[in-house]
């Protein structure tokens, strides 16, 4: 109980320090700026379709992985988790070189990715899937199967059951992954900085505005994102949390 309560005042004392940094003035003349009300609109809809895009994915590999037995399923089990576990810089270089190769430049023909905003939903994408497949999975997990081998026992079909029954069970849980995944995205910095640079009112979004600003020694308009960031992470957190859903 210590122990907890310590890291919870040390939390405590590192937002207290950092919402203080400045007054609320310059906080509020910061977030209103051309710039920053560009990055924010930005965020909010590179972080919601990558989040839906997430969801996408992983509600039938999320299932996959819960309900079926297969040969080398360990191995696909784990190669799922290599976003979670690889820097992200790592990730960003990775979907850079892609890119250059003949099939990135293919598909960069039908859609330019390489430092756009479909780059940043991209970026955000393949870290913030990995995280939606595993929320996705806990849910299926926690979900039992027999109300779904009943509705094949009634005449169902495979799809028709998983569709009718597993899936309506499991729409909260859907929403606690979209809204990690959605959460996720929003601190991307890593992969959205390297593919997709960080160019003013064009693929600026809130973490990089943040690396922008101390970059050139605006602490105080770093210090007025990360409140912003904290802000809508707090809230995504208590949408969670509502759910009932476990992350």
């Amino acid at each position: 109980m210590l122990i907890c309560a310590a890291y919870l005042l040390f939390w405590m004392f590192m937002l207290g320090a950092t919402a203080t940094y400045a007054s609320p003035a310059d906080i509020w003349n910061v977030l209103v700026s051309r710039e920053i009300r560009y990055a924010t609109a930005l965020s909010m809809a590179t972080c919601t379709l990558a989040a839906l895009a997430s969801v996408v994915l992983a509600v039938p590999v999320g299932y996959l992985m819960s309900r079926a037995r297969f040969p080398g399923r360990a191995v696909v089990d784990a190669a799922l988790d290599i976003p979670i576990v690889l820097p992200p810089m790592v990730v960003g270089l990775c979907l850079l070189i892609f890119f250059q190769t003949r099939l990135g430049h293919a598909i960069e023909k039908a859609v330019p990715f390489t430092y756009t905003v479909a780059g940043v939903v991209l970026a955000q994408f393949v870290i913030a899937a990995a995280f939606a497949i595993r929320t996705m999975r806990g849910v299926f997990d926690h979900l039992s199967s027999r109300p779904e081998d009943v509705a094949r026992t009634l005449g169902c079909t495979h799809f028709q059951a998983a569709w009718h029954v597993t899936l309506p069970a499991a729409r909260r849980g859907m929403f606690a992954a979209a809204s990690v995944a959605w959460a996720r995205s929003l601190g991307e910095f890593g992969p959205v900085l390297v593919f997709a640079g960080a160019t003013r009112m064009k693929t600026e979004v809130l973490p990089t505005s943040v690396w922008l600003a101390w970059s050139v020694g605006e602490l105080e308009q770093g210090v007025a994102v990360s409140l912003l960031m904290i802000a809508l992470s707090m809230a995504v957190l208590i949408g969670i949390k509502l759910t009932g859903e476990r992350v």
